[in-house]
């Protein structure tokens, strides 16, 4: 499944449904629950002595209980279907030097069992009742969800609350499960050209910020993940004052506020979480090209990225104005979002050189987002004519600017989108768990729509100058070998399945 508003690759971890391997492996009895103590944590009790109070907003309500836990409630009656979904405020670019991969590796032993519940038990229960269960890793969060029917929301709500608190691992545990986690690498990159090149490129994108990192680890550094790194992860970031609760479907605020309080309000807060403070990333003066060549690719392609502003960060990002991320989003739309946009129009309709060829914007990152501009040839095109012709509609932006017209169909596009949003009971848990695990608010969502109105012609232009900046570009070729951009060309003989750059980029389910 792919959801183009998050910003990189996620990656899932059900077991089951990602190597085809049981989530439920045999209990091991005798090992003791995480002792925060232990490594110095205190563990805090927290008892709470009232019913927090609701706050109602548009679609969405919260309340905040005495541990830190932050829950949001969006109801949604249409079906007798519900989903909780747990977001801890923490990913791959909170991990310490050295232990990358370390949060998607957790994300894993989650499933492990408690001192409670025997690894699988949670899983299985799920599973007789026709209910879905799923977790994924990124960047700037982790997060577990669950689907069920309304009435066994207190059971997912009792096992997701149990294992914050009371997880148990075991040597044995973390030595067979980075095994799975190595053979997912194998899978997701190393098997795939595209997911390869998109490694290397994002650690030439970033100099400074740990978005460099891969989500699942530089493989040298996955082999040395251990108990101990997976205990002190888990101790330090795994308690309610770090994450969001976020429960959508057919429930009640007052009712959700009910049964949170018999399940995650006894959960103690654990551990004082210092504010995500990260190496950010300096002014730079030099385009850089990162090239692949692979027997596996059968077709050309290529991609042009830069660093931008996301919606979190664009008041503090150096050069970046109040508006900026409306406005790349917006020219994203224009430029190569949709079967109407520019690229789309001239590269692939009119001229006919492009098999393909757009633009995105991934701009719910807690830091910088990116922006981006790919394509692959058709015919007798090559690459290197595809990405001048590319080049010649971004400088054209920026000469002539673009037409309201073309700002108010971006407009209405993107303000449609957020309507049929409300259609998925898990895609909004999503975006509002995505959107308060990356530093912005409900009331920052909820006027998404008024910052969308007020772009202007002008502002798409601006962004278009400051930010799209030769010089400050990675152009990322993925090519067959024996090719240069000026000589790629489609292969219409190659495998139809032949991974380009334009396929990643997406969430991964």
């Amino acid at each position: 499944m792919r959801n183009p508003s998050l910003r990189r690759l996620l990656y899932s971890s059900t077991l089951a449904l990602i190597l085809s391997l049981p989530l439920a492996p045999a209990w091991a009895e005798g090992p003791a629950p995480v002792d925060p103590a232990k490594s110095g944590q205190a563990t805090t009790e927290v008892v709470q002595t009232a019913l927090p109070e609701i706050i109602s907003y548009q679609h969405a309500s919260r309340f905040t209980l005495d541990n830190g836990l932050e829950v949001v409630v969006i109801p949604d009656h249409r079906a007798p279907v519900v989903t909780q979904m747990i977001w801890y405020h923490v990913g791959s670019a909170d991990e310490k030097p050295g232990v990358s991969g370390i949060a998607h590796f957790l994300e894993h032993l989650m499933f492990k069992g408690t001192k409670n519940h025997p690894a699988g038990e949670f899983s299985a229960r799920i599973n007789a009742i026709g209910g879905q269960e799923n977790a994924f890793t990124s960047d700037d969060y982790t997060a577990y969800f669950q689907t069920v029917s309304p009435d066994a929301l207190e059971m997912v709500m009792e096992f997701e609350s149990d294992r914050m608190t009371n997880l148990v691992l075991t040597e044995d545990m973390v030595k067979t499960e980075r095994d799975v986690i190595l053979e997912e690498r194998r899978m997701r990159v190393d098997s795939n050209p595209a997911a390869m090149l998109m490694e290397n490129t994002d650690a030439v994108l970033f100099y400074n910020h740990p978005y460099r990192k891969p989500v699942l680890g530089w493989r040298q550094e996955m082999e040395k993940l251990s108990l101990k790194d997976a205990l002190d992860f888990y101790e330090q970031y795994y308690t309610p004052n770090n994450a969001t609760l976020v429960i959508a479907g057919d429930v009640t605020p007052e009712h959700v506020r009910d049964l949170v309080m018999k399940t995650w309000a006894k959960v103690p807060r654990r551990a004082d979480v210092a504010p995500r403070d990260r190496p950010q990333e300096p002014a730079k003066q030099a385009a850089r090209v990162v090239t692949l060549h692979d027997p596996r690719v059968s077709t050309p392609s290529f991609r042009v990225t830069w660093v931008v502003p996301s919606y979190s960060n664009e008041k503090r990002a150096p050069g970046a104005k109040e508006g900026d991320a409306a406005a790349l989003d917006l020219l994203a739309g224009i430029l190569g979002g949709s079967l109407r946009s520019r690229l789309y129009h001239e590269l692939v309709v009119r001229k006919g050189i492009a098999a393909s060829a757009g633009a995105s914007y991934d701009s719910t990152a807690l830091d910088d987002g990116t922006f981006s501009v790919y394509g692959s040839p058709r015919g007798g095109a090559t690459l290197n004519d595809l990405e001048q012709a590319v080049a010649a509609e971004i400088q054209r932006i920026i000469r002539e600017g673009v037409t309201q017209v073309e700002l108010d169909q971006a407009r209405n596009r993107f303000l449609k989108s957020m309507i049929f949003a409300r259609d998925s009971q898990t895609g909004m848990a999503r975006i509002y768990g995505a959107t308060l695990s990356t530093g912005q608010t409900i009331e920052d969502l909820q006027n998404w729509p008024a910052r969308i109105k007020a772009v202007t012609v002008d502002q798409v232009r601006d962004v278009a100058r400051r930010y799209l900046v030769d010089e400050q570009s990675v152009t990322s070729y993925l090519l067959p070998p024996g090719t240069r951009p000026e000589t790629a060309r489609e292969n219409p003989d190659g495998p139809a399945s032949g991974p380009t750059l334009n396929e990643t980029g997406g969430a991964v389910q």
